[in-house]
């Protein structure tokens, strides 16, 4: 390795933890300075106080020309890279760290409701798990999670991060398609209500994938166990980034493989033997009406 090695840290996800070797380039206090994204998307990161591992799971060498490689266990930077990327990776593997630990990162958000865990599940569309968590908690639901929710093999909510959204983007990451991120709450109520949070482990008792449209005219159906696991894998999935770019001419490196996805889909499998509705509605109040009829 060329390049002197400027700083090894570890980070952790529950029971899962990342290790970073950084070589070359300036010396560094951390690997990123700001976790705000890390813990939108994984619910609670933390800088672990001393490195456990033996090897490293990110290893970036600061100098040279830009690249990235992934050799099947250990990812591989070389060249400058702004935080944005770097903290994409770090919640790529953070994932596959927390998945072989039994621990699935779902994007969805979740919501304590008349004593049921409902699971708003951001799908293939992802249209309304924040509004829809919103409106629940205007009506008196507890808070479970917002961006991620953390479910254990046994179908238990085991941790869910708590910002509905992410008001800061980092260099390299920036979204001019993405709406101000409080401008649906302006318009659909007002004001961003207050909540209180259930931390306690709870297992989802219904999943809820919503659709919400200002055209669309209200409807609830039940669906069928294929629907429910394609759109429980694409919700798993969107923690691997198969389908983005890092930086201009730099995609995100292939980390799934076959076992994975088998394990992964066995694991849908069984978690989508629960009652699933696919609500559609023009606002999150009759998303709202609609999932109450099913409670």
């Amino acid at each position: 390795m060329n390049g002197q090695l400027q700083l090894t840290e570890e980070m952790s996800a529950g029971a899962a933890r990342l290790r970073v070797d950084v070589y070359g380039g300036e010396p560094r206090q951390h690997v990123l300075e700001d976790l705000t994204f890390l813990n939108y998307r994984l619910a609670d990161v933390r800088i672990s106080p001393e490195v456990t591992l033996a090897e490293p799971d990110i290893v970036w060498l600061q100098d040279g020309q830009r690249s990235i490689a992934y050799d099947g266990r250990a990812m591989h930077f070389t060249g400058p890279w702004a935080a944005g990327p770097i903290q994409k990776v770090v919640v790529t593997m953070l994932a596959l760290r927390m998945e072989s630990a039994g621990l699935h990162p779902f994007h969805a958000s979740a919501v304590r409701h008349r004593d049921r865990t409902v699971m708003f599940l951001g799908g293939e569309s992802n249209h309304g798990k924040s509004m829809g968590q919103i409106e629940a908690c205007r009506r008196g639901a507890l808070l479970v999670s917002t961006e991620t929710t953390v479910v254990d093999e046994a179908g238990r909510v085991v941790a869910g991060s708590r910002e509905p959204f992410l008001k800061k983007r980092t260099e390299g990451t920036e979204r001019a398609d993405k709406a101000a991120p409080d401008r649906a709450v302006e318009k659909f109520f007002g004001a961003m209500p207050t909540w209180t949070i259930h931390a306690e482990p709870s297992v989802v008792d219904v999943v809820v994938v919503p659709a919400i449209d200002g055209n669309f005219d209200p409807s609830c159906a039940q669906m069928i166990p294929f629907e429910r696991q394609f759109q429980t894998l694409h919700s798993l999935q969107n923690y691997f980034l198969l389908n983005e770019l890092l930086a201009p001419g730099q995609p995100m490196p292939l980390v799934d493989t076959d076992p994975l996805r088998k394990a992964r889909a066995a694991f849908v499998a069984r978690f989508s033997e629960r009652p699933y509705y696919f609500v559609r509605a023009a606002t999150p109040q009759v998303l709202m009406d609609e999932v109450d009829k099913v409670l």
